[in-house]
């Protein structure tokens, strides 16, 4: 058998060159007991943590694989709720940073994330249609609420009623009774999508923002509350001030809200519009935690800010116009002194709603956060399009309220896509260019050591020294730049069109640049006087120029500069000899154009990568294609080889960087991470690191580590990793009486609760094995008439020597909640009998009672018609009802015990310090004593 070639595994070092990625939203996190200081925004798999008053990433939430989507910050400000592209949601400790919680319920990506008021439950919207209910505290699903027939744009909890409402991409506004969990009203007053709504003035308000211009407003009456104040109204007296009275007019061609039978818990009727400037449709709408600044933002720059005004200040306002209106009357009436003027005046949305102003931003916005402080400064901050995030401030009360930006996190990124990267000679720095700036970034602290203004660039190089960086431009100029003053040293029109390739020559003495004017230049570095200085400065002068037939896509010189390989666009690749330039070699057999090639470091071989998607390896000696590999999904963009090596890395549009093996044409690994498309990548002149740059606008950072490689080996992951994947996109178990795809349960088939199902199915197959083996030797002891050893399994062993039932008990303690239910619908029926005789044995104990009758209720719930037609679980049911309604009574005793102790020591600390303990877990219920005694003074006053 022959020696099997071993290779090195390079894995994902860093993510850098990204402060905010286009998907998310971003968020104001409290960290430190500081409000408005910290933002959380989405970057790429990962969430990053930014100071905006340093500018500086405090903390980086590391993710898995997928995309985030959605973030969301706990209202005790420890959490933050992260949604992913593949329906998954995290829950992050700030304080820590680990994400220990996982929901796994949702099979698109998640668009909408909303906390209760306690933070208890949270909500989930996604493009499956679905939103979901998870408890957060049990760390489980409690229910799945269908009904959307697209994506959900946004849900929320309302405060004073165990309520949820949603809106869709359907047109659709959906008011959910948590108690039910039934749909109980459809709001259809839209004619197209809903992206957004907020709920102002008391949750009696409903704000929604649809594909168009307006904002529609729709008053909100709870039936009870109508109910408890039902009174005759007091006569008015003549010539006291307006009250407020509801006189908006339904807008003509949108329908309202009829009453119907299904209006017992609310009603919603459409009280007129606010127009937004914007003509398109609202990107996003928010309101800030108090509901009195309300905001949104179409796909443009400009942010609306507008402020709900109080009952007070509506009534005042009102008076006003009342006094102003009368004045005019007296002035128009001639009999004005004599008789009481009757004078009418309409309150209008506006008036509750009024605009305080516009934000006007750097560039387009993404998403965007509010915060209004109790001084009455309102703080926002955006993340914009470009890579960028800002804050703004602004004093709403104020006569003329003018925002004022306070901070700019730029430095961590470029503004467009990088399509150019470059190593210095020491593997120390890197060069990253892109359509507006060049940027150097420290290798080993990823921090960006210098930042020059450029045009659009396309190809780079560090001149040898390291010194000074050369630039190839879209409008076909080259550009020296020093690095150590971040000047731009000198401009030369070097092509007609656009510099595609740049290539340092062997004996580092000059270059050859290749542009779409068919031409190819070679050019010679050189000392010249400098007007400025004394000293002597870089500058580069043409030699040579090679006319062509067609556009040059890319160049390269051979190792000992011997020949040039020249791209054209007619798909060939031609090889002259650099001392003569005549014609040597022309590689053909691409179907579209070479974009990118390279030569190995002893001159033997040239790989080409086109946009038919292949490799192509060549022989340089005969120009005979060795090879041809399909390689990617999609166009073929960067090709380079490893130094001193004959393995090379491809990145492709498919979003995948892949090594290659050229002697033995062998796929070695795929490095996966970046979203989008790699445009290109740089590999260290030691080989140590790559650099790849993509168009999810992040740079990642690949390090070769001692670890090796072995094909076999990564075939065999690649196997698993495929049927992982199958094993999660199968069709969801159903439980009887359901047809298939109506799962109304929170969790989905993954291969963690697969895995959790086998666990389960394992040790109770131990505990068949186990207690048959524990008879038979009962029997022989019986049968020998003296004590015989037992064999001990060496699982019970290592789990400190426990029964196999107690075994069956930490496997279960073992299972994560949110995957725990999951993983008992997908066990088969032949393991529920035992389980259930298990069960009635774990309660007996009185041990981990929530778990086990969780178990216990969802294993009756899926299997009810199997388990009472199977006479020989009628005395298992029996014996498990008296049990767990005796244990369950314990437990219910000892938590109200506890709770009754916990309320006496309370007493006694607030008595001895004077000071209220748990004001803010009181609060609400203290605010609802409040609303009911008021209700009671109103009734009074009016009788």
């Amino acid at each position: 058998m022959g020696l099997t070639k071993q290779y090195l595994r390079y894995v994902a070092s860093a993510v850098f060159g990204l402060i905010g990625s286009q998907k998310g939203n971003i968020v104001f996190v409290t960290l430190r007991g500081e409000k408005g200081r910290y933002v959380a925004v989405p970057a790429c798999e990962h969430v990053f943590i930014w100071d905006l008053r340093k500018g500086e990433k405090i903390l980086i939430l590391q993710g898995l694989k997928q995309e985030v989507t959605c973030l969301c910050p706990s209202p005790d400000g420890l959490h933050l709720a992260v949604g992913y592209e593949d329906g998954s949601i995290r829950i992050f400790s700030l304080l820590s940073g680990e994400g220990n919680v996982t929901f796994n319920g949702h099979k698109a990506a998640i668009t909408s994330l909303k906390y209760d008021q306690l933070g208890g439950r949270l909500a989930s919207g996604s493009k499956d249609t679905d939103t979901i209910v998870w408890d957060v505290i049990n760390e489980s699903g409690l229910y799945r609420l269908k009904g959307h027939k697209d994506a959900v744009t946004q849900a929320l909890f309302l405060r004073e009623k165990n309520l949820l409402v949603t809106s869709g991409k359907d047109t659709m506004v959906k008011w959910w009774d948590l108690d039910t969990q039934h749909c109980f009203k459809t709001m259809v007053g839209h004619r197209t999508e809903v992206w957004g709504l907020v709920l102002v003035s008391e949750e009696k308000r409903l704000i929604t923002g649809s594909s168009d211009s307006e904002l529609r407003a729709w008053d909100i009456t709870y039936l009870q509350e109508v109910e408890d104040l039902e009174e005759p109204e007091p006569k008015k007296s003549k010539g006291s001030s307006p009250e407020i009275q509801d006189t908006h007019e339904p807008e003509d061609g949108i329908p309202e809200t009829d009453e119907t039978p299904e209006d017992r818990i609310l009603t919603c009727r459409k009280v007129g519009s606010i127009m937004r400037e914007g003509r398109d449709r609202v990107v996003n709408l928010a309101v800030d935690r108090t509901g009195r600044i309300l905001a949104c933002h179409g796909t443009d720059s400009v942010l609306e800010v507008f402020c709900v005004l109080s009952k007070a200040e509506v009534q005042k306002k009102m008076d006003k116009k009342m006094k102003k209106a009368r004045k005019k009357a007296k002035l128009n009436s001639s009999k004005g002194e004599e008789e009481d003027l009757e004078v009418d005046v309409k309150m209008t949305l506006q008036d509750e709603i009024q605009r305080v102003a516009n934000i006007k931003t750097s560039a387009k916005i993404k998403s965007f956060d509010l915060i209004h402080s109790p001084q009455g400064e309102l703080k926002a901050v955006f993340l914009l399009q470009n890579n960028l995030v800002e804050s703004y401030s602004l004093h709403p009360s104020a006569p003329a309220p003018q925002p004022v930006r306070t901070s700019r996190i730029t430095i961590g990124g470029h503004r467009s896509d990088v399509r150019t990267l470059s190593f210095s000679s020491d593997n120390i720095a890197v060069l990253s260019a892109a359509a507006d700036s060049v940027k150097i970034w420290n290798r080993a602290t990823l921090q960006c050591i210098r930042t020059m203004t450029c045009e659009y660039a396309l190809c780079s190089f560090f001149v040898p020294g390291d010194r000074q960086v050369v630039i190839g431009t879209k409008t076909g100029k080259l550009q020296l730049y020093d690095l150590a003053s971040g000047n731009l040293l000198e401009t030369i029109n070097a092509h007609d069109g656009a510099l595609w390739s740049l290539s340092l020559s062997p004996d580092q003495r000059g270059f050859v640049t290749g542009g779409a004017d068919k031409s190819v230049k070679f050019w010679d570095f050189e000392l010249v006087k400098d007007e400025n200085s004394t000293q002597k400065r870089l500058s580069v002068k043409q030699t040579r120029t090679l006319q062509l037939d067609e556009d040059v896509l890319c160049v390269r010189y051979s190792p000992n500069q011997k020949l040039l390989a020249v791209s054209l666009l007619d798909c060939t690749v031609k090889i002259f000899y650099v001392d003569t330039l005549k014609f040597f070699l022309s590689l053909y057999g691409h179907k579209l154009p070479v974009i990118c090639m390279d030569i190995s470091y002893d001159g033997a071989l040239i790989a080409t990568g086109s946009a038919d998607r292949n490799v192509k390896i060549w022989g340089l000696d005969f120009g005979d294609c060795h090879k041809s590999l399909f390689a990617h999904d999609d166009s073929v963009m960067y090709l380079q080889f490893v130094p001193k090596s004959h393995l090379f890395f491809t990145t492709g549009k498919d979003h995948k960087i892949k090594q290659w093996d050229a002697d033995k044409f062998e796929h070695i690994q795929t490095l996966e991470g970046h979203h989008q498309e790699i445009w290109c990548l740089a590999v260290s002149p030691s080989g140590d690191y790559v650099v790849s740059s993509s168009h999810d606008k992040s740079l990642r950072l690949w390090e070769r580590t001692r670890e090796p490689l072995i094909l076999e080996e990564e075939r065999e992951m690649q196997r698993e990793a495929e049927y992982e994947e199958s094993v999660a996109k199968e069709d969801q178990p159903v439980v009887p009486g359901e047809t298939q795809g109506d799962n109304y349960f929170t969790g989905k088939k993954t291969i963690e609760t697969v895995k959790a199902a086998e666990r389960i199915m394992e040790a109770v197959e131990l505990y068949r094995e186990e207690t048959a083996k524990r008879k038979e030797h009962k029997a022989i002891c019986k049968a020998a008439g003296k004590e015989v050893p037992l064999p001990i399994n060496p699982i019970l062993m290592a789990y400190g020597n426990i029964s196999p039932s107690a075994y069956v008990l930490e496997i279960f303690k073992g299972i994560k909640s949110s995957e725990l239910e999951e993983s008992l619908l997908v066990l088969p029926f032949s393991y529920v009998p035992d389980l259930l005789k298990l069960l009635n044995e774990f309660i007996q104990l009185g041990s981990d009672i929530e778990l086990l009758c969780r178990c216990l209720f969802f294993l009756l719930r899926i299997h009810f018609g199997q388990i009472t037609s199977n006479q020989m679980l009628v005395p298992v049911i029996e014996k498990l009802k008296e049990t767990t309604i005796s244990k369950v009574s314990q437990v219910r005793d000892v938590i109200g015990f506890n709770r009754a102790g916990l309320e006496y020591l309370k007493r006694e600390c607030e008595a001895k310090s004077e000071v209220m303990f748990f004001a803010d877990a009181t609060s609400h219920l203290e605010e609802k004593k409040r609303k009911r005694k008021k209700r009671e003074k109103l009734i009074l006053t009016y009788t």
